[in-house]
């Protein structure tokens, strides 16, 4: 069998970086070259600061850059030497979860190779399995045709993503009921033919994958004339739409129907937890849909660069001419963020943000001081955080008892929900 001493990965993004890293540590005798055209984003690879964040990352990188491992520009010159080259993740698909991208890539549920059935197709399939298989047992390397392959990644990630929008389905209900989505989620989650997984109702899902890969679904289907599943799938996406909308919505009627010219501290900007990706986060739909209604943000994430945060709120489709100068501030902190607002509302599940001083918060913030947890982070704390002072709002659960009186003088109109919401050019 071919023995593969080099490897070329083109790209040195959100997946090239972290699966080339660990196939380097875990093959010692094959040497790894990630390739971009991006020479910042290799610099960045070859210096302290990586690009990314990551868990974990950081130490698998520096134990082996520069031995086995390396970052390039020069393209051709390792295309030329590679005996491997990843090109497309979709012959060999990545299942990998932010935030726990590193453990995933060590201890994967299953690694799916798929290729051709010609001779040359399946001698590239067991040269890569012969790779994984430093590391990766046997019976967890799955090889199928390649269209199985690239419809397994789209069909495990469009029904992760289902899930989440089933049970923000239930949240709205619940809402309405006075039933609590987290005790829905924990009764039907113990059936095990259903299973406790990604039944955590929030603000809506994010990430690069969820969203591209049901979309990609749905373009398939019209593209093979099933527009029927094409539908189906679709509704993923747009109940996630409803649910950020609706999360704005409750905002805006929570603070007496307006939020012009108030303070609102955004905590948490990343799409989840443990990871800089900001790419489709739900914090970037419900800031602009309070930017629209001209509300002054204060964001504030632990992992997030400032500059990211305004490239995101500066697209075409999020903000219009100045909006984004003149409304968006960015903290160096929670508690700056904080200060003097009318609202916090937490984007992020970030584990910093269930140990802040909320009494100090409340002191600093005007009254009545409202929290909008997205993401059910603070569920333990209601009790605690009621006798502070706070007005609490969350997903999937009525928590205040009582609300405070509001008589509007006059009808202040509000972006509808039925709306469709406008889409975040690729860039």
């Amino acid at each position: 069998m071919f023995d593969i001493k080099k490897i070329c990965c083109i790209g040195a993004g959100y997946v090239g970086g972290p699966t080339c890293s660990v196939i380097a540590q875990m093959c010692p005798n094959i040497k790894v070259t990630v390739v971009d055209v991006n020479e910042a984003r290799i610099n960045a690879w070859n210096s302290d600061t990586l690009p990314i964040y990551e868990p974990g990352l950081k130490e698998v990188v520096e134990s082996c850059r520069g031995r086995n491992l390396f970052f390039s520009t020069s393209i051709d010159d390792a295309i030329r030497e590679a005996d491997l080259v990843f090109i497309s993740v979709l012959s060999n698909p990545e299942f990998l979860a932010e935030g726990t991208a590193i453990k995933d890539l060590k201890n994967p549920d299953r690694v799916l190779i798929g290729g051709d059935d010609s001779p040359e197709g399946q001698k590239a399939v067991r040269a890569l399995c012969a790779v994984y298989e430093h590391w990766v047992p046997k019976e967890k390397i799955l090889t199928t045709n390649t269209w199985s392959s690239e419809l397994s990644k789209l069909a495990a990630n469009a029904f992760l993503a289902q899930r989440i929008s089933s049970i923000n389905s239930i949240s709205a209900l619940c809402e309405a009921t006075g039933a609590d989505v987290e005790e829905v989620a924990r009764a039907i989650g113990t059936d095990q033919r259903i299973g406790n997984k990604f039944l955590k109702a929030s603000v809506g899902f994010g990430g690069s994958c969820f969203q591209k890969d049901v979309l990609n679904l749905v373009y398939l289907c019209e593209a093979l004339n099933l527009p029927e599943v094409a539908r189906y799938w679709q509704q993923v996406i747009d109940m996630n739409d409803y649910q950020r909308r609706r999360f704005a919505s409750r905002i805006i009627d929570s603070l007496f129907n307006t939020v012009a010219d108030k303070k609102i501290a955004i905590l948490g900007f990343a799409f989840k937890k443990d990871t800089g990706d900001t790419r489709e986060s739900s914090s970037i739909y419900i800031s602009k849909y309070l930017m629209d209604e001209g509300a002054k943000l204060h964001i504030y994430d632990p992992k997030v660069p400032k500059e990211q945060i305004i490239l995101d709120l500066s697209h075409l489709g999020v903000s219009e001419d100045n909006q984004v100068s003149r409304l968006v501030t960015i903290s160096k902190d929670p508690y700056e963020a904080c200060d003097g607002a009318h609202a916090l509302v937490i984007c992020t599940e970030w584990d910093m943000f269930k140990e802040l001083d909320y009494e100090r918060i409340h002191k600093k913030m005007l009254k009545p001081a409202f929290i909008f947890d997205g993401r059910r982070l603070l569920d333990d704390l209601h009790n605690e955080l009621q006798v502070i002072g706070f007005q609490i709002e969350t997903i999937g659960k009525k928590v205040s008892a009582k609300r405070i009186p509001f008589a509007s003088s006059c009808e202040i109109p509000k972006f509808s929900l039925q709306d469709p919401p406008v889409k975040k050019p690729r860039v």
